[in-house]
């Protein structure tokens, strides 16, 4: 074996042995065999937002703080470093035993898991799972076990998947993070399937991992999968997709009792191979003494040229259950929004966004702060916001 000079010198004054240095030296081989097949990735995400002539007295958090909306990461006027996103990852190669990880840590203001996870240090993990494979038929079910994503909803925890800058009603209603064990297994080319079993609901509405009082106290997940093939012509590769998230634990709910969502989705191409549609429609129901609230929103996103894109959302939500916006009959309300997004790619590995969004709530004011009262008094609200992503 070839030792350099440097070890060669400890070893001539009784520093380190031969031995040891060999027997070290084997191990740092078989160290960087087993990380041969791992990638980094990640991205570093910032904005700067305003919303004119609208302004909170409380601090900006996730969830979207006092008179500003209610979507997930809702901000105030000013600049933020909404998340630095850095991922490990030995993804699964195509033997029928396959064996892999995922580790994704998350810093910033738009981490799933906010300020809440904080006691716990989950706010610095988003994902953290073991993958494997078990051979079945002609396919196989690929497994995750640990901490990961959930498997319902159009839009996805990392932003520059995202055809827009700021999230969605629906998004703000799902899950956003369980620790259990989920398995995929793909049909055929048309269907895939998906099931699994988690601790709770959501990470974020229980504010850190429970505890259960009994065994059966824990949270069901269903999902499927259907993309058109390539006979479909025109329509090859759109795809549906729904599913459901059944949560039994005592303190699933905000209130307690069962939580239960149920999603559908769609994204379907068009005749002009430069623009595509989506739909999505997400429902939410709590039991023992809640209520309900859904989401419906549609999206379009035109390629106009290598650089440049525009994506635009339009939604609605009902809140049956006051957990977005209290008015009208009993806790009943509605929200619409409507935001438009300009993309252009100006510089290599950055997505750059500039954005526009109007919020209004069909009962009350709960928007901006009177310079008189200090009070919100407006139903509409209006942003404006730049966003910046590297990827790496």
């Amino acid at each position: 074996m070839k030792f350099n000079k440097w070890t060669l010198g400890l070893a001539a004054v009784g520093a380190v042995s031969l031995a040891s240095a060999a027997r070290a030296d084997e191990k740092m081989v078989q160290v960087q065999t087993a990380l041969s097949n791992t990638t980094l990735s990640g991205y570093v995400d910032a904005a700067a937002s305003w919303r004119p002539g609208t302004d909170s007295t409380t601090p900006p958090l996730v969830g979207g703080p006092g008179n500003i909306p209610l979507y997930s990461y809702a901000q105030n006027d000013g600049f933020n470093l909404n998340a630095v996103d850095i991922a490990l990852d030995k993804p699964l190669d195509e033997s029928p035993w396959a064996s892999g990880y995922h580790v994704e840590m998350m810093m910033g203001a738009q981490h799933p898991l906010g300020y809440f996870g904080i006691q716990n240090g989950l706010n610095i993990l988003r994902q953290a799972y073991i993958s494997t494979r078990t051979p079945l038929g002609n396919s196989g079910i690929d497994w995750k076990f640990g901490m990961f994503d959930p498997v319902i909803g159009y839009e996805s925890n990392s932003d520059p998947l995202n055809p827009n800058y700021t999230r969605s009603y629906g998004y703000t209603i799902e899950p956003v993070s369980h620790i259990g064990i989920v398995g995929t297994y793909k049909v055929s080319d048309i269907l895939s399937v998906t099931a699994g079993i988690a601790n709770s609901w959501s990470l974020t509405a229980l504010g850190a991992e429970p505890g259960t009082t009994f065994e059966s106290q824990k949270t069901y997940m269903g999902a499927i999968a259907l993309t058109a093939p390539d006979a479909a012509g025109w329509l090859k590769g759109a795809t549906v997709n729904a599913g459901i998230v059944h949560g039994v634990d005592s303190v699933a709910g905000f209130n307690g009792g069962t939580l239960d969502s149920t999603y559908i989705g769609a994204t379907i191409p068009t005749p002009n191979n430069n623009l595509k549609l989506g739909a999505s429609y997400d429902y939410r129901s709590l039991s023992g003494g809640g209520g309900e609230v859904w989401a419906a929103a549609v999206y379009a996103a035109l390629q106009i040229n290598d650089k440049t894109s525009f994506n635009l959302r339009g939604e609605y939500a009902q809140d049956d259950d006051g957990s977005l916006y209290s008015g009208g009959t009993g806790s009943r309300n509605g929200v619409d929004a409507v935001t438009a997004t300009l993309q252009y790619n100006l510089w290599a590995n950055v997505i750059s966004r500039a954005e526009f969004r109007w919020d209004h709530v069909e009962h009350g004011q709960p928007f901006g702060v009177s310079s008189t009262t200090g009070n919100a008094f407006r139903s509409n609200d209006f942003l404006v916001a730049l966003n910046l992503i590297y990827q790496f």
